[in-house]
C-alpha cells in the first residue's frame, strides 16, 4: 500500500544523451522561461493556474533554513522541483513551474545550497534520472531567491528520483570564498566552480574513484573552513569521508567509522559552538533497503570519533538512520531520524547532551492531519512518518523543527504537537482525471502513490481523503459511466483488492466481489459503458506487457476474458450507446470496437499511425461513434463514424492528450483542451470550433514540465480546464 512507497514515479520519456566527462569547464547558458515557446503565430489566451489542493503526496528530500535570515526556508523534491518558504504568507512557493517540457528532467532536484553571506542566493543541482536514456542534469543560481535562473547545461546526469536522493545535499557554496561552489556527483565524481556555479570542472586527485553504477558523493558539508564529502560506494571496507583544509588535496578522515553500520553517511551537520560533526549512516543509501545503521560525531579539534547512536538496529527491529540538524545556538543539541523502520515506524531522537542521552519525539507527538486527510491512509490514526531523510531545525528558534516524509512535510512549534506543513507544496503525480457532469464535486482524480480523491473543494485537501474500501497505492483506472454519473468505477495497486465501484459518484465505494487474477499483478485501466451495466478491464504489468481484457455484466461478482480484445490497449466506452466499445491497437495501427456490449470486438479502420511512442483515444461527451486519436508523433485524428473511418486534423501537428469541456457560448460542440504542439512548441491549448484553430492558454511561467498523461475541461463551467503533471499534482486554469 501507500505506506511503504515503493520506487517512486513511472519513468516518462526523455532524450537518451550520452555521459561525456568535459576536459574543458562547462559554460554557462542563460535560462529562458522554457526552453518550449510557443509559435508566435499561435494565438494566447490568459489564464489563471493554480493546484487543486491535495496537500504534499511526495517525497521531501531536502529542507533547509537559511542560516542568517529568519523565516527563509526551501525544500526541494524528488519529481516536483523546488519550493521556498514564504513565512508571511505561510505557505511554499514554487520555483521550477516555468521549466518546460524538453526539460521534465530537470524537476528533480538532487540538492541546493544557500550562500551565508549573500541571503538572495540559491543554487540548485537538478536532474531526475542518471540513466542512459536521460537528459544530464543542469546547475540553476538565482540572485533572487529563486524568482529568477541563470543555467549550467552539465555533461554529466544527476539521479533525484533514483536510490540516494533523500542523502545530504551534494551541492555547498565554500564558506572561504563564496563565489566557489562544489558539486558531488553520483557516477562523475567531485566537480568545482570558481565563478559561482558558471562554469564547472571536475577535481582532479579526489581520493575515491566513481563508478557508473554506484551512489558517489552522497554529502559535502562545511565544518568551519573545512569540507567534508561523504562517499556512498565504501560499504564499510574502505573510507567513505574525505575532507579538505585548503580547497585544494582531499585526504580520508582518519578514524572515521567501519563496518555495516557505517557504509553509507548519509548526512551530516557541524555543531560550531562544540565543534563537532554528527554524521548519520546506513548501510545502503536509502530510502528502501536499509537494515542497519549508526550515528557518529567528530570532534573536528582533535579528531575524536564518539559513537553516539540512539538505539541500535536489530533483530526485527531494522533500519537505518538519515536526517541530522543541529540547533544553531545550543551546543550539543541535535535531532537525528531513522529511517525505514516498519517494525517499530520511524521517530525523531533529540539530545541536548551532545548524545549521550536521547529522547523519542514520536512517543509523545501528538499528528494534526485535518488539513490533509489522506494521511490517514484508512487508518484511524496516521503514521509519525516513513521516509525521513531530510530534517531542519530554525536556527532562530530551537523549538520549530521540520522533517520530510515520502508524502508530505511536518512541522512543530512545541516538539510536540506535529502538522503538514504543506500550503503551496504538491508533488503528486497524477493519471487520471473525470470531471462529472453533475454532482457535488467538480473533480475526481488519481495518482501513483495516493489512490483516488473526491475533490468536493479545488482550494482544500479532499475532505474524505484517499479513497478506500480498498486503499489503493497507485491508481491504474477511473472510469464514469455517461449517462448514469453516479456510477464510478476505478482500479489499481490494493492490499485487499484491485477494484472498486462507487453508486455515489465517487463519494464511498465497495469493492468488486471478485476479481481476475491478472488483477493482482497486472492491474490496467478500467473502462464503463454509458449505462452502467458493463466494466471493461485491461491488464498490464509495469513492464508493458499486456495481457487479454476481462468484462463483467454483474458490477464486477464473475468476469469472464475477451479474446478479440487487443492485449494490454485501453478500452474507450462510448458515452451515448450502452453497447459500444472501442480499442486502440497501437502495435497494428487498427481501431477495434464492439457493438455487442463488449462482448466481442471487430477491426475497424486499418493503416493508422502504429507503434507511436504515445497515444490516447478518446470519446466526444455526449455522441456516438466521435472519436479522436491523440499520437505524440502522428498528430490528431477524428472520426465521426465509430472508427470506421478516420481524417487527419491538420491543425495539429502532435498530440500528447486531448480532453473535452463544456462549450463556449453560442457553439454547439464541447470546448477541447490539448497538450501538444499546434507549431513549433508542446503547450496547453483550447480549441472551441472542433480543432480548426487553437488558442495556448498556459504560459512560460506555468510549463510544470511532462505534462502528457491528461487533461479534461469540466463540463459545467467553460474554459476551466484540469491538467494531470507528473511531480507538481493537478493543475487548473481559468480564463484570467
Amino acid at each position: 500500500m501507500c505506506a511503504s512507497h515503493p520506487g517512486r514515479r513511472a519513468v516518462l520519456g526523455g532524450a537518451a544523451a550520452g555521459v561525456a566527462l568535459a576536459a574543458a569547464p562547462l559554460a554557462a547558458v542563460p535560462l529562458a522561461a522554457g526552453r518550449a515557446r510557443a509559435a508566435e503565430n499561435v494565438p494566447h489566451t490568459p489564464y489563471r493556474w493554480r493546484n487543486v489542493v491535495i496537500g504534499g503526496t511526495g517525497f521531501i528530500t531536502g529542507v533547509m533554513f537559511h542560516p542568517r535570515v529568519r523565516g527563509l526556508a526551501y525544500a526541494r523534491t524528488d519529481i516536483g522541483g523546488a519550493y521556498r518558504w514564504d513565512d508571511r504568507a505561510a505557505r511554499w512557493t514554487p520555483l521550477l513551474d516555468h521549466l518546460g517540457w524538453d526539460d521534465w528532467n530537470l524537476l528533480g532536484v538532487e540538492a541546493m545550497a544557500v550562500d551565508p553571506t549573500h541571503p538572495d542566493r540559491l543554487y540548485l543541482a537538478c536532474g531526475t534520472y542518471a540513466q542512459a536514456w536521460s537528459g544530464n542534469g543542469a546547475i540553476l543560481r538565482s540572485d533572487d531567491r529563486g524568482a529568477t535562473w541563470r543555467r549550467t547545461d552539465l555533461t554529466v546526469k544527476l539521479g533525484a528520483n533514483e536510490d540516494g536522493r533523500g542523502t545530504g545535499e551534494r551541492l555547498l557554496v565554500d564558506p572561504r570564498d563564496s563565489a566557489t561552489l562544489w558539486l558531488g556527483t553520483r557516477h562523475d565524481g567531485l566537480w568545482k566552480s570558481a565563478d559561482r556555479g558558471a562554469t564547472w570542472a571536475p577535481v582532479p586527485g579526489f581520493p575515491a574513484a566513481p563508478t557508473t553504477t554506484g551512489q558517489g558523493v552522497t554529502l559535502l558539508v562545511a565544518a568551519g573552513r573545512t569540507l567534508y564529502a561523504g562517499w556512498g560506494d565504501a560499504h564499510g571496507t574502505a573510507p567513505n569521508l574525505f575532507r579538505t583544509t585548503d580547497g585544494r588535496t582531499w585526504d580520508a578522515v582518519p578514524g572515521q567509522p567501519s563496518g555495516t553500520a557505517a557504509g553509507v553517511p548519509v548526512r551530516a551537520a557541524y555543531d560550531g559552538h562544540a565543534h563537532e560533526l554528527y554524521v548519520t549512516y546506513a548501510d545502503a543509501p536509502g530510502p528502501n533497503g536499509q537494515s542497519t545503521g549508526s550515528v557518529h560525531k567528530l570532534r573536528t579539534t582533535d579528531g575524536r570519533w564518539t559513537d553516539v547512536t540512539p538505539v541500535a538496529p536489530g533483530g526485527t527491529d531494522t533500519f537505518g538512520y538519515g536526517g541530522v540538524a543541529v540547533d544553531a545556538r545550543r551546543p550539543g543539541t541535535v535531532v537525528v531520524s531513522t529511517n525505514n523502520r516498519w517494525a517499530a515506524v520511524d521517530t525523531l531522537f533529540r539530545t541536548t547532551d551532545g548524545g549521550r542521552t536521547w529522547t523519542s519525539l514520536k512517543d509523545s507527538a501528538v499528528l494534526d492531519v485535518s488539513e490533509t486527510p489522506y494521511l490517514s491512509w484508512g487508518e484511524e490514526q496516521p503514521k509519525f512518518g516513513w521516509w525521513i531523510q531530510a530534517v531542519a531545525l530554525d536556527p532562530y528558534d530551537a523549538r520549530h523543527l521540520l522533517y520530510g516524509t515520502g508524502a508530505t512535510l511536518y512541522g512543530t512549534r512545541d516538539l510536540r504537537h506535529w502538522a503538514p506543513r504543506i500550503r503551496g507544496l504538491e508533488e503528486s503525480s497524477v493519471t487520471q482525471l473525470i470531471s462529472p457532469p453533475t454532482g457535488a464535486a467538480h473533480l475526481l482524480s488519481g495518482a501513483r502513490d495516493i489512490g483516488v480523491m473526491y475533490h468536493e473543494r479545488l482550494t482544500a485537501s479532499p475532505a474524505r481523503g484517499m479513497a478506500t474500501n480498498p486503499v489503493f497505492g497507485s491508481a491504474t483506472g477511473l472510469a464514469q459511466a455517461a449517462r448514469r454519473p453516479a456510477y464510478v468505477v476505478r482500479a489499481g495497486w490494493g492490499d485487499h483488492g484491485n477494484g472498486a465501484r462507487s453508486e455515489d459518484g465517487g463519494i464511498t465505494w465497495a469493492p468488486f466481489a471478485a476479481q481476475p487474477a491478472l488483477a493482482e499483478d497486472a492491474p490496467g485501466p478500467i473502462a464503463v459503458n454509458a449505462d452502467g451495466s458493463v466494466l471493461l478491464w485491461s491488464f498490464v504489468r509495469g513492464d508493458g506487457t499486456g495481457y487479454p481484457a476481462h468484462r463483467s455484466a454483474d458490477n464486477g461478482a464473475t468476469w469472464s476474458e475477451v479474446p478479440s480484445f487487443p492485449k494490454g490497449a485501453t478500452p474507450v466506452a462510448d458515452p451515448a450507446d450502452p453497447a459500444r466499445f472501442y480499442a486502440y491497437d497501437t502495435t497494428t495501427g487498427t481501431l477495434l470496437a464492439s457493438t455487442d456490449g463488449g462482448l466481442s470486438f471487430t477491426a475497424r479502420a486499418t493503416g493508422l499511425p502504429s507503434g507511436d511512442s504515445q497515444f490516447e483515444l478518446v470519446a466526444a461527451p455526449g455522441r456516438s461513434g466521435d472519436l479522436w486519436l491523440s499520437t505524440k508523433e502522428n498528430g490528431l485524428y477524428r472520426s465521426t463514424d465509430g472508427g470506421v473511418t478516420f481524417t487527419k486534423v491538420d491543425s495539429c501537428r502532435s498530440s500528447h492528450t486531448l480532453g473535452f469541456g463544456k462549450a463556449a457560448d453560442g457553439a454547439d460542440y464541447p470546448a477541447i483542451y490539448q497538450v501538444g504542439s499546434t507549431g513549433a512548441a508542446t503547450a496547453v491549448h483550447r480549441s472551441d470550433d472542433e480543432a480548426r484553430t487553437w488558442t495556448r492558454i498556459n504560459d512560460d511561467r506555468h510549463q510544470w514540465g511532462w505534462t502528457g498523461e491528461t487533461v479534461t475541461g469540466d463540463p459545467r463551467v467553460h474554459g476551466r480546464v484540469y491538467l494531470a503533471t507528473n511531480g507538481r499534482g493537478i493543475q487548473y486554469g481559468e480564463p484570467a
